[in-house]
C-alpha cells in the first residue's frame, strides 16, 4: 500500500487535486477533487445508520438515477451531518462548484464530508477554493488526495493494483480514511476507488458490495457506526476493454482484485485505530449459520472488557466466553475452543492445561490473532478490531 517509495498513480482518465479552504488549519488541507476525463459507471455503499448526513442522501440519489458520473469532492473536519435543509443546500452547493472545476454537470459529481457533527459547512470558503483546483488535477496525486480527506487519522491511506482484461492492462486505485467510530456494517470512513475499466453498472454494483462485505463491514474499532459513511466506485472505461459482466472471463480476476484492494484499505483503517496499542483479528468458526458466527464475532470484537485486556496484553479468555454467551449464537458453552495466536487457552469451555506464561506472551504480542471454534457446526465469520486504550479516550475528550 503506502510503503511504496512512490505513491501510486490514478487509472487512465483520473486526476485529482486537493487543497485548503479554511476548515482545518491553514497549513492543512482539507478539500479534495477526484474527476474522471470521460462519463463513469457508478456503484456505492452507505451508512446504515437511521441518521445521515446530507452528502449520503444526495450521493444515494444520484446513485439510484443510474447514469454515469464524471467526480467526487470531498472535505474534511466538518460531517455536514445534523444540519437540515441548509446541509443539503450546501452540499450542492459543493457539487456545483466541483462541476466547475472538473468540466461536468452538477448532477455528474458524488459529495462527501468527514468530521464534526452539527456545524454547517464554510460555503463561502469552499466555493472559492474550488474554483481554483481545477488546474491542479493530476494523475499523480494519490497521496495527497488520501492526506486531504484525513481526520483523526495518523497516516494516509491509499493503494493500488493492476490486472489485464481482454490482454489489456487495468488499475484500480483506492484512497480511504478512518480512525475512530468504526464499525461493521460502514464506519466512520470514507473510500473512493477508481478503475480504467469498463464495467456494466449492474455488475459493478454486484462486485462492489460483496467487496464492502468481505472489508469494510469487517472492521471494527470501537462499536462505534457513523452518518456519513460512504464507499464510491468509478469505472470510466479508459483500458478500452469489453465491458465486464458476470460471465465475461476476466470477472472473476476483476472482482477477485476489487475485493483484495478493499480488504487492503480495510485493515489499513483498523491498523490506524485512535490510540491502539495492537490490533486483533477475531476468527470464528464451528457455528451453526453465518449469522451466527457473525454475531459471535462482532460482540467479542466489540466488548470493551475485552478490548482493554487486550490493551492490556491479558488472556483474559472469561470475558470472550462472556461475550460469546450474550452474542445471540446458539452454541454448548462446553464444546468451545479458544486459542490466542494458536497458544490453547481453552478447551471444551474450561481452561487449557498449558504453559500460563506462554499463553501471557501470546496475548501481549503486537497482533493477537483469536480463534474460536464454538462446536456448533461449519459456519465461520472473521472480524478484524483493535484493543481499546486510555489514548482513545483522550483523542476523544
Amino acid at each position: 500500500m503506502n510503503a511504496a517509495s512512490s505513491p501510486p498513480r490514478w487509472p487512465a482518465g483520473f486526476r485529482s487535486v486537493s487543497g485548503c479552504c479554511g476548515i482545518k488549519a491553514a497549513d492543512h488541507a482539507d478539500l479534495a477533487l477526484i474527476a474522471s476525463d470521460r462519463p463513469a459507471s457508478a456503484a456505492g455503499v452507505f451508512t446504515t445508520n437511521r441518521v445521515q448526513a446530507a452528502p449520503v442522501t444526495l450521493c444515494r440519489e444520484r446513485l439510484n438515477r443510474a447514469a454515469p458520473m464524471r467526480a467526487w469532492v470531498v472535505n474534511s473536519g466538518i460531517a455536514n451531518a445534523c444540519t437540515g435543509a441548509e446541509g443539503r443546500e450546501d452540499a450542492e452547493c459543493m457539487a456545483a462548484a466541483a462541476a466547475a472545476a472538473a468540466g461536468c454537470t452538477p448532477e455528474e459529481v458524488f459529495v462527501s464530508s468527514t468530521g464534526s457533527i452539527g456545524p454547517r459547512l464554510p460555503v463561502d470558503k469552499i466555493v472559492p477554493a474550488l474554483s481554483t483546483l481545477g488546474e491542479g488535477l493530476r494523475e499523480d496525486a494519490v497521496r495527497e488526495t488520501a492526506q486531504a480527506i484525513m481526520t483523526t487519522d495518523t497516516r494516509p491511506k491509499y493503494g493500488s493494483c493492476t490486472l489485464a482484461v481482454d490482454g489489456r492492462p487495468v488499475t484500480i486505485t483506492a484512497v480511504a480514511k478512518g480512525a475512530g467510530m468504526i464499525e461493521p456494517d460502514m464506519a466512520t470512513m470514507l473510500a473512493f476507488f477508481a478503475t480504467d475499466a469498463a464495467v456494466e453498472p449492474e455488475a459493478l454494483n454486484a462486485a462492489l458490495r460483496t467487496a464492502v462485505d468481505q472489508s469494510f463491514n469487517r472492521i471494527s474499532v470501537d462499536g462505534d457506526r457513523s452518518t456519513n459513511d460512504t464507499v464510491l466506485l468509478l469505472a470510466n472505461g479508459a483500458a478500452g476493454n469489453a465491458p465486464l459482466r458476470e460471465t465475461h472471463g476476466d470477472w472473476a480476476a476483476f472482482a477477485d482484485r476489487l475485493e483484495s484492494l478493499s480488504l487492503e484499505m480495510a485493515k489499513a483503517i483498523v491498523g490506524d485505530g485512535e490510540g491502539l496499542s495492537r490490533t486483533v483479528t477475531v476468527a470464528v468458526t464451528g457455528a451453526c449459520s453465518r449469522t451466527d458466527a457473525d454475531r459471535a464475532a462482532r460482540a467479542v470484537a466489540n466488548s470493551p472488557l475485552n478490548k482493554t485486556a487486550w490493551a492490556g496484553g491479558r488472556p483474559n479468555w472469561g470475558r470472550v466466553m462472556d461475550a460469546l454467551g450474550y452474542s445471540g449464537a446458539e452454541f454448548d458453552p462446553e464444546r468451545v475452543t479458544i486459542d490466542y495466536n494458536g497458544c490453547p487457552a481453552v478447551r471444551e469451555g474450561r481452561a487449557a492445561l498449558d504453559d500460563p506464561d506462554r499463553l501471557k506472551r501470546a496475548a501481549a504480542a503486537p497482533h493477537l490473532d483469536l480463534s474460536i471454534d464454538l462446536g456448533a457446526g461449519s459456519a465461520s465469520a472473521v472480524i478484524y478490531t483493535c484493543d481499546l486504550t486510555a489514548e482513545y479516550v483522550r483523542i476523544n475528550l
